[in-house]
């Protein structure tokens, strides 16, 4: 079974507006809400490859009464931990005028520690066989706090999968995750160097694996694809040409592409390629609504060629 935690999830808020101009009244079009954050991203990723998962988060306020009721709506199984303080929201506004989309992404409210540990507490209660923590810290939470979330993980003998950035990532260093998903920048900030190229990227990636982030390191370059790094093995993938409309949920498709293929035994270089058609896929919708399973596949089908 897949767990994944989303230790702040929100509301994703979308709009579209013809033009964004300072100090006007601007008419949008009707407001969508969706559930949001990392791993409950990966959770509605999962649901689309067929693949079921229980997706464990806080909640709270009436943010959080809706958070749980669109879940319902979507036939995702979930697990909520009440925090009593409200749930955040982040609001996506596309203007159509340029096809450029605006990201307001906030912080949301301080939870008290002992929520969250007692979130963690459900992972040994739920003997998941992969553990997804996604997204981003609540404040008030320690840098360390992902590293609790895998110790917890491999007590119970299930492979962590961690997306996450900044000092919570640098914090991992020798906690030993299964796979971890920075990027070029984000790897260089982990071993402390200043600039990467791609052709450079898998040996900077395998020195994070002796420093003891991850077994796996994936990195994604957005539109330039991603590598796959394990002790032994290294494959780069170059990410298909699509039409791109919203990067909402990319990273969180591609994330959940990799673990249902590990969870399906497929090779590291089959996890790799589907993950990223499944990100790549997820660029092709409008908003938060992340892929289609027939565009994941065909792309699969293509970058397999």
């Amino acid at each position: 079974m897949i767990l994944t935690i989303t230790l702040n999830p929100c509301i994703d808020k979308s709009s579209k507006v013809e033009k964004l101009k300072p100090e006007s009244k601007l008419r949008c079009s009707e407001v969508v809400d969706e559930p949001g954050g990392g791993g409950i991203n990966v959770s509605k990723a999962l649901k689309k490859l067929n693949c079921p998962s229980v997706a464990l988060f806080p909640a709270g306020g009436q943010n959080g009464n809706l958070l749980c009721s669109l879940l319902k709506e979507e036939d995702i199984i979930f697990h909520a931990v009440d925090t009593k303080v409200q749930t955040r929201e982040n609001w996506i506004v596309l203007e159509t005028s340029t096809n450029s989309q605006y990201r307001f992404t906030f912080p949301g409210k301080e939870v008290v520690e002992e929520t969250i540990k007692a979130l963690i507490d459900q992972i040994r209660a739920f003997t998941p066989s992969f553990v997804v923590a996604s997204g981003s810290l609540p404040p008030g939470l320690p840098d360390y706090f992902y590293g609790l979330i895998v110790k917890n993980a491999n007590a119970v003998g299930a492979k962590c999968i961690v997306d996450t950035s900044g000092p919570a990532l640098q914090a991992l260093k020798g906690k030993n995750a299964y796979m971890i998903k920075p990027n070029i920048g984000e790897l260089c900030k982990m071993l402390n160097i200043n600039w990467l190229n791609k052709e450079e990227v898998p040996d900077a990636a395998q020195q994070a694996i002796m420093d003891g982030f991850a077994q796996l390191i994936v990195v994604s370059m957005g539109a330039d694809g991603a590598w796959l790094v394990s002790k032994d093995e290294r494959y780069f993938v170059q990410a298909p040409s699509v039409e791109k409309r919203s990067t909402v949920g990319a990273g969180d498709s591609m994330v959940a592409g990799i673990t249902y293929s590990l969870q399906k035994n497929m090779s590291l270089k089959d996890a790799i390629n589907f993950g990223v058609a499944c990100g790549s896929a997820a660029t092709m919708n409008e908003g938060t609504q992340l892929f289609n399973k027939a565009d994941a596949d065909k792309l699969f089908a293509s970058i397999r060629m």
